[in-house]
Parts: structure tokens; sequence; C-alpha cells
């Protein structure tokens, strides 16, 4: 008897998820920059945990590090442009993206887009100050908290951005134990020994920011309670405080190799896209 064909209908395909090659394009070229952002960020956190408190384990840190390399200079622009090119990714995503989902989940995760989107080009923006000479300092956090804590209700308007933080630190904590990343490859780049090797890279690396978010977090809920905004602080701040732990050294190393490896998968999550 011939078998009837298959009339359930495909799942709802995203109008950039498909035959979009310029879309990959730009994904691919972001996540090259964000990952070598983060491998900054850990080989800074590493030199920090070895005893040099000069530089600062940031995203901003991770940028004047790169410019005192030797084509420091164009090496930011090309860092920058990617972080833009990965925000209009996600900008993209929020716009059309994610078709897949639906209802509130699709909400939510095109909101979860924006939010990437704003996260980059802020580190573009950062990487463009630096490149023209007027970087910052790296307080810009303590000015936030600080103007945030001015407002009516500020200090509960801190802890409630302390606690979010700290809820993002939470979730990457659950898709690091539950492998939640891994829909970010492609089947090839989930299977045989490099399959193996990119989820482990993603497991430490979706620990070690779990760890770094949840001490931000806690940084922010710490200065509301002390009406402090001194007390806050971003990441750097957040390494220092793991450094100052009982077997801090120790800590933070393991921290910092979890920071790279997130950068390391970033770039096997641009070599291996799934759309």
């Amino acid at each position: 008897m011939p078998t009837r064909p298959s009339t359930v209908p495909s799942s709802p395909r995203s109008p950039i998820s498909s035959d979009s090659d310029w879309i990959d394009w730009v994904a691919r070229a972001g996540l090259v920059a964000y990952g070598v952002v983060y491998v900054l960020i850990g080989w800074l956190a590493l030199q920090l945990a070895w005893g040099d408190r000069s530089g600062a384990p940031s995203s901003s840190g991770a940028l004047r590090e790169l410019a005192q390399q030797p084509f420091g200079g164009a090496l930011i622009w090309v860092v920058s442009i990617g972080m833009f090119l990965l925000a209009l990714w996600q900008l993209l995503e929020a716009g059309f993206g994610h078709r897949d989902e639906d209802g509130k989940k699709r909400l939510a995760k095109r909101a979860a887009s924006v939010g990437k989107a704003v996260v980059y080009v802020a580190i573009g923006f950062s990487g463009v100050k630096i490149a023209v000479g007027s970087g910052s300092s790296g307080k810009g956090e303590e000015t936030f908290t600080a103007k945030l804590m001015n407002l009516p209700a500020g200090q509960v308007l801190v802890a409630v951005v302390g606690l979010a933080i700290i809820g993002f630190g939470i979730f990457q904590f659950y898709r690091a134990w539950t492998e939640g990343f891994a829909d970010k490859l492609d089947g090839e780049g989930r299977s045989g020994t490099s399959g193996t090797a990119y989820i482990a890279f993603g497991k430490a690396g979706y620990t070690a920011r779990g760890v770094a978010f949840a001490i931000v977090g806690g940084l922010f809920v710490y200065a509301a309670v002390t009406h402090n905004a001194k007390k806050s602080g971003g990441l750097d701040q957040a390494l220092f405080e793991v450094l100052d732990q009982p077997f801090g050294p120790v800590l933070l190393t393991l921290v910092a190799l979890g920071l790279v490896c997130f950068g390391l998968f970033t770039f096997a999550q641009a070599r291996h896209l799934s759309r």
C-alpha cells in the first residue's frame, strides 16, 4: 500500500534565518569580536590572579589592553565594528527572529535580543572611545549606581537591578548545567571530538559567567542596603572580590580560565552558527 505524503506543516521560519548569507556574515563577524573580548578579559583576570593588579578585567579593560598591542588602534576598530555588527544581528532577531516560538516565549526571547544589542553597542562605543583617545577610567558602574540611588526610591531601584543581575547569573548556571547553550551550535558543532570540546568550553564558560554576574549583582544589592554607590561595581570589581576570598588566587584562576573558555565557545559558535 503506497504511503501518503506527510501533511504535517513545517515549523515557521524566520525571514532572516533562511537564505540570508549576509546575516550569517554579520553574526559570525560579531561573535568573533565578542570572543576576542572575553579571551582578553580572561587573560587580564589570570594576570590579576597571579599578582598583577594593573589591568582591569572587564570589557573596557580588555579593549584598553588590546589597544596597547602592535596595530592596537586598528584592532580596536575591528573589534568595535564587530560588536556593532553583533548588535545589528540581535536587533534583527528582535524584530524578525524567534519565529519558532509562540506567544510569551517569543516576546521574552525578542526582549532578550534587545537587551543583548544594548550591551554589544555599549562595548562597541567603549572601544570607539578608547580608539579616539577618550576611553573612560572604568567608573561607569559607580556613576550609574549613584545616579540611580538619587532617584525617588533609588535604593529599591538599585536593589532590583542587583537582584535582576543575580537572576541572570543563576540562569547562566542553569544553562551550564543543562547544556542549554548547545543549541547555539549546528549539528556538526555538537558532534565528534571537537563537539565534545566545544560543549566543555561552553559549560566552563557559562559557569564562570554565572559566578561573575552573581557577584556583580550582590555588589549592587549591598550598595542598596548600605546606601553607598561606591560599594557597587562591574565585572572587574567582582573579580577583585573573588581574589580577596580564602584561596582567592586559585578561585580567580578557575574563573579566569572559564571566561577564556567562554570566548573559545563563542569562536566555535561563529564557526558552527545554528540558524
